[in-house]
This record gives structure tokens, C-alpha cells and sequence, in this order.
């Protein structure tokens, strides 16, 4: 028996062995990492009664290791109190990014204003969320101006159409006056065949279950795709909602606002497996946190509602059925994309969904799941810089020129991180572009593009999309933090540039020009 238990688990002891280097090269990391902390406690702000708590840990191919923490002031989070540790393969100090360079510690930790006044006008203040619940939680307020003692509620419900929907509104915790609001939500194995809404006849990754029937259970990712039938998205979590299966693993009828409700299942569960696939393939990333755990996928969310959302505490993503008339159910291939990579952002350098962080946060959706739609080169969903030119026709926002959509802005202004977050992301988004594609007119694919830029700046000529996109995921998972702005962007995206192709490559001169090129310098 032991013999026998011996030969049969020979084949995986290499893997064990690997799995256990990497998580012994991990720790090794956090270790140096804390004490580079402790030694240079006045770099980071750190003194007496903060705990760090790891976040992530990445290490490049060359060694060097970014180790991020979340902060904690006498047990309070910290909010703005995030930080990356950067240091050699031997854990040698090589520098630091904060997302508030200045203290973090507050005079006292007892709140003036109760948790039951927080929560009760938390809920006046979030408009057109119903059946709305409130959670306040203390914390030391540290991402603007001198650290003050907070509650920050999130308000959680659902909208007129059942979508996800809250709010996180910030007060003052001794005078109870807001400090800030913003939304909530970010909106034995076998292959299937799947016929989609928008790509075609796809392959599916499918579980056969004990009573011979299929399930959409993504054996090797992890995903299980289910349908919410029509629920409101705040009763829905990861264990509510019915998983689809089927006899034959022959799912969907290929029709737009398809009465087959597996359909907008077979695009929803193809096209998160297409989102995992990009993220393993390109940067090596197991998944939304990187620990090769798949997320939870809901279709039929809602009644009519014409949109699609992450839930970083569901871990799932939710999709509506679209409006009924022009807009199908939101779960094309760049729009699957986007929504995910909230989570990976979430997972990350958490940007907060507010000002001109809250703006990088969703160009980082739209880079990054426009990327996702390049990798998959889907005849029928051509890759393009039009996002959700799909599922609402002919595009949501476009990259080359963001005002066409008549509120993004094209370049950086000191208003713009007063925007809806989803028109000041135009900035980013129009880097993006000028980075890969350069300025001025050209037709990419079929597609006619007319890319502007500021006033003085010089002309921008690409230097391809996937370099771009590398630079800036990059920048997000090793110098983006917290609060980090646009110029802050600029200075993480030149960094990454930098690590990936040196400081005198065209791809540094182009990252530079291109910022300069929307008015950020």
C-alpha cells in the first residue's frame, strides 16, 4: 500500500516541488520586505500602532520582488495607507510606492458620530437604490489631505432593473459631515459545443456530472456560469442562482435576444474562459487574484437591465438581458473582459473608484478587456479599438478620440477627476491608443481612426498594442496604488517602460509622448 501510494504520486512530486519553491521564494519576499519596512519606517510613514497585511507579492523573471501591503492604524484599515516594497532577488531595498505620502496616525480611535446615524443617512444619500442595506465601518481616512478618523458605509441594493447597484459614502467620524461618495459596484471533463449571440460556434469547457448530464463548469479554470432568472442582483451571490446543464453539451440557438436562455450562458462562460486565458497566456496570471481560483458568472440578472458588473465580494460577474429592442444581453467579448479585469484591479492596485483614480480604474477595464478581444482574434467580433461595439452599436466609448461619445475627455484637465469616472477613463484610454497606434488618421482593420492631440505636443507614432498593454499591466501590479492619478500614471507607466526596455528604448520615448500628447506631463 505505501509502496504502491509511493509510484502513484511520483509524477507530481516535481510540481509539488516547484509549488513549494515558489511559495518559499514568497515568503523569503514578504520577510525582507517587512523588515526593509521596519528599517526605513520615516520612507514609508510607519511608526507606532500600524500592522502591514500582505496583498499580493510579484516576482519578475530576473528576481526583483514588489511586495504590496494594505495598512492598519490600531487595527482600523487604513484607507490611502497601501504600499509597494521593491527590492532585489535577494530582498535588498530598492525603493517604495505610497499611495499617501504623508502620516497615517490620527489622535484618537473613538468615533463622535454613532454607526447607527452613519448607516441611516448613508441611506438617504444613496438615491435609486432599493431594498438597500448599509454597512459602516471605521477606518483612519488617509488617500487626501491630513488623516482624519472615518466611517466608510457602503450602501448595497439594486436598481430599476435589478441591477447591482450602492454606493460607499465616506463621513467625517467626529462631525459627520461627507467626505466623499462614489458607486459601489464595478459593473470527468468534456468539450462542449456552444452557438453564441456574438461569436460564432464556440468551444466550451464543460463538466459531465454523476447523472450524465453536462454542466457549465469550467474544469480547468474553475468558472461555473449560472442563471439568476431574472433576480435581483441584491439577492444574488456565488451560491444562488441555477446552474445551467444539458443532455447532449450542445448548448444555445445562436440567436440575438434569444429565448433559449443558455445562449447568453454560452457567450458569458466562452468568453470568461477567453478572459483567463489572455491574462494566463500574456502575463502568467492565474486568474482575477492570481491564485487559480475561478469566479462565479450570473446571466439573466435583472429584468431589462442593459449593463454588466463585477462583484469583488461575490467574486462573480453579472450580466442583464439588455433593454429588449437594440442592446442584447451585455456579455460580448471585450465587455466580459472589461468587467473581470475590475477584479484583477481590485486585486491589485485597488484604484479607488472615485476622481482621477476612479477614471484610471475603468481605462484599466477598457485597456485591458479591449486586449482580451486582440488575443482572441474572433472572426466574427473583429478586434478593434470600439469597446462594446457588440452589445451596444455601434460603441460605447471609443479610444482614438474619447469626446466622439460626447462627454469623455480627450486629455488630461485640473476638472477632470471631477467626471463621471467613465468619461475622465477617456484620458487613459486615449493614451493607450496614441502608445500603439500613434496619432492621426489611418485605418486599422477596416476601421477608419482619427486620433488628436494637445495643443504643442509632438506627433505620436506607435509602438504596437501589446507592448502598450504589458507596460500598463506592468504599472498597475508593481507602482500603481490606492490613489494614484494621472501624472502618478505617467510615472508608473514610465517605470514599467523602463523595466521591460530600458530608459533610452522608443517604446520609454513613445510612453512619454503619448502622455504628453493627452496633457499629462
Amino acid at each position: 500500500m505505501v509502496a504502491a501510494g509511493l509510484a502513484g504520486s511520483a509524477s507530481a512530486q516535481p510540481l509539488q516541488a516547484a509549488e513549494a519553491a515558489a511559495q518559499s521564494g514568497r515568503d523569503s519576499a514578504i520577510t525582507h520586505a517587512e523588515a526593509n519596512v521596519a528599517r526605513n519606517a520615516a520612507a514609508f510613514g510607519f511608526g507606532k500602532g500600524q500592522e502591514l497585511k500582505v496583498k499580493d507579492v510579484v516576482i519578475d523573471s530576473d528576481g526583483t520582488q514588489h511586495v504590496r501591503f494594505d495598512r492598519t492604524y490600531r487595527g482600523l484599515p487604513v484607507v490611502g495607507g497601501d504600499l509597494v516594497v521593491h527590492q532585489s532577488s535577494t530582498g535588498a531595498y530598492q525603493g517604495s510606492t505610497r499611495a499617501s505620502e504623508g502620516k497615517v496616525a490620527v489622535k484618537s480611535v473613538s468615533p463622535a458620530v454613532s454607526p447607527k446615524n452613519t448607516a441611516s443617512n448613508a441611506l438617504k444619500r444613496a438615491d435609486g437604490v432599493r431594498n438597500a442595506t448599509s454597512k459602516p465601518v471605521l477606518v483612519v481616512w488617509a488617500a487626501e489631505g491630513a488623516p482624519r478618523l472615518a466611517w466608510q458605509t457602503t450602501v448595497s441594493g439594486s436598481g430599476a432593473h435589478g441591477e447591482p447597484a450602492g454606493k460607499v459614502v465616506v463621513t467625517d467620524a467626529a462631525t459627520g459631515r461627507q467626505i466623499e461618495t462614489y458607486d459601489a459596484k464595478h459593473q470527468a471533463n468534456r468539450s462542449g459545443i456552444g452557438r453564441s449571440e456574438y461569436t460564432g460556434k464556440v468551444r466550451l469547457d464543460t463538466t459531465r456530472q454523476s447523472n450524465g448530464r453536462y454542466a457549465l463548469k469550467d474544469p480547468k479554470r474553475g468558472t461555473v456560469t449560472k442563471d439568476a432568472r431574472n433576480a435581483d442582483a441584491d439577492s444574488v451571490n456565488a451560491s444562488t442562482g441555477k446552474l445551467f446543464t444539458d443532455a447532449d453539451n450542445d448548448w444555445g440557438d445562436g440567436k440575438k435576444f434569444s429565448t433559449n436562455r443558455a445562449t447568453a450562458a454560452v457567450d458569458a462562460h466562452a468568453n470568461t474562459a477567453m478572459t483567463w486565458d489572455y491574462y494566463k497566456k500574456t502575463f502568467n496570471r492565474r486568474g482575477i487574484k492570481n491564485d487559480g481560483k475561478g469566479a462565479t458568472v450570473l446571466v439573466h440578472v435583472g429584468t431589462k437591465w442593459d449593463n454588466a458588473a463585477w462583484d469583488d465580494a461575490c467574486f462573480c460577474m453579472m450580466s442583464g438581458d439588455g433593454n429588449g429592442s437594440n442592446d442584447p444581453e451585455q456579455v460580448d467579448l471585450d465587455t466580459m473582459g472589461h468587467e473581470m479585469t475590475h477584479g484583477v484591479t481590485s486585486a491589485t492596485a485597488n484604484l479607488r473608484y472615485s476622481g482621477e483614480s476612479g477614471g484610471l480604474n475603468e481605462a484599466t477595464s477598457d485597456i485591458l478587456g479591449t486586449m482580451v478581444e486582440w488575443h482572441a482574434k474572433n472572426r466574427y467580433d473583429k478586434p478593434d479599438y470600439l469597446f462594446s461595439d457588440q452589445s451596444t452599436p455601434p460603441w460605447l466609448r471609443r479610444f482614438d478620440k474619447p469626446s466622439l461619445d460626447g462627454a469623455s475627455k480627450n486629455y488630461w484637465s485640473s476638472r477632470v477627476g471631477q467626471e463621471d469616472v467613465h468619461h475622465s477613463s477617456g484620458v487613459g484610454n486615449h493614451w493607450f491608443y496614441l502608445a500603439s497606434e500613434g496619432s492621426g488618421k489611418k485605418k486599422i482593420k477596416g476601421i477608419t481612426y482619427n486620433s488628436p492631440i494637445y495643443r504643442g505636443s509632438s506627433k505620436v507614432t506607435g509602438i504596437g498594442n501589446s507592448k502598450a498593454s504589458k507596460i500598463w499591466y506592468r504599472a498597475l501590479t508593481r507602482y500603481m496604488v490606492s490613489t494614484t492619478n494621472y501624472k502618478g500614471a505617467r510615472k508608473a507607466t514610465l517605470k514599467a517602460a523602463a523595466d521591460l526596455y530600458g530608459k533610452r528604448s522608443k517604446e520609454y520615448k513613445t510612453v512619454g509622448k503619448a502622455w504628453a500628447a493627452v496633457n499629462v506631463r
